[in-house]
């Protein structure tokens, strides 16, 4: 559903040449997704003037995820060099990162923007005009049906509670772009009912070790330093062998804050 994608970033990027066409540069398994072992959806791609786009959604929380954003900016740069390219040929990349937990503290926008600018001016001066970053935090977005009015404004909508829209019966701010429609369409056809609520389950649980992993830090941070810091590390543990379940060893270390040995050690124990 490459017009799909197309329009996703035309109304996240707002670009003075929007895009028309895509060439996916990464393969996707859906099979991989459905049986829970991805808990990142990532989709690599350029477009025919040579710009490359890179989307990822993430579903956990990810502490570490400011720095990793900056790492595969640099690698997909990296990537567009064959061997004996010229620097110049390098060309623009745009990072997109939508988050389902908070990243920026103190900020209220959903939709934030980096770019790298003149320190002394504020300004882009435009001699490192090759990347921007773009964050997407899906839990800032709390505009009712009646308040959106921009692409983008509809896009997160349908991230954030397409399972509780009916495609026949859209209100009128959803109804009237096409793209919206498709994509539920294309996500019923996707899922059948029992793949659906194999879903759902997958979902709730991760957002109970979501609630967990928070709850384990704040009791952490009340009780005294040594009973607190036991106690936090007893309940991401708990945590950890539960996503063991659905994820991959490494990605349950990302998300717990534990040593992938610990992680291992866990999964051998179990």
């Amino acid at each position: 559903n490459k017009d799909l994608l197309i329009a996703l970033l035309n109304a996240i990027l707002e670009l003075k040449a929007p895009i028309t066409a895509v060439v996916l540069k990464n393969p996707y398994s859906l099979a991989a997704y459905r049986t829970g072992k991805m808990a990142v959806l990532d989709i690599k791609a350029c477009d025919a003037s040579g710009r490359w786009f890179y989307v990822e959604m993430q579903i956990n929380e990810d502490r570490s995820f400011d720095k990793r954003a900056i790492y595969y900016w640099a690698k997909i740069i990296t990537e567009q060099l064959s061997e004996g390219a010229m620097y110049r040929t390098l060309q623009k990349t745009y990072c997109i990162s939508i988050l389902d937990f908070d990243l920026i503290p103190n900020r209220t926008e959903f939709h934030n923007c980096y770019t790298i600018l003149n320190r002394a001016t504020g300004q882009d001066d435009g001699i490192h005009d090759l990347v921007e970053l773009h964050y997407l935090e899906l839990g800032k977005f709390n505009k009712d049906y009646a308040d959106l009015t921009t692409a983008l404004d509809r896009w997160v909508t349908f991230f954030t509670r397409a399972q509780q829209l009916d495609r026949h019966l859209l209100p009128q701010t959803l109804a009237i772009d096409p793209n919206i429609s498709k994509a539920l369409e294309v996500a019923e056809r996707l899922f059948n009912p029992d793949e659906r609520a194999t879903y759902e389950v997958r979902l709730q649980e991760m957002l109970n070790n979501k609630n967990a992993i928070a709850a384990a830090r704040a009791e952490g941070l009340t009780e005294g330093r040594a009973e607190g810091q036991a106690a936090l590390q007893a309940a991401l543990q708990a945590v950890a062998r539960n996503l063991l379940k659905i994820l991959p060893p490494e990605e349950v270390a990302k998300q717990t804050g534990l040593s992938l040995v610990e992680v291992m050690a866990l999964s051998t124990r179990d």
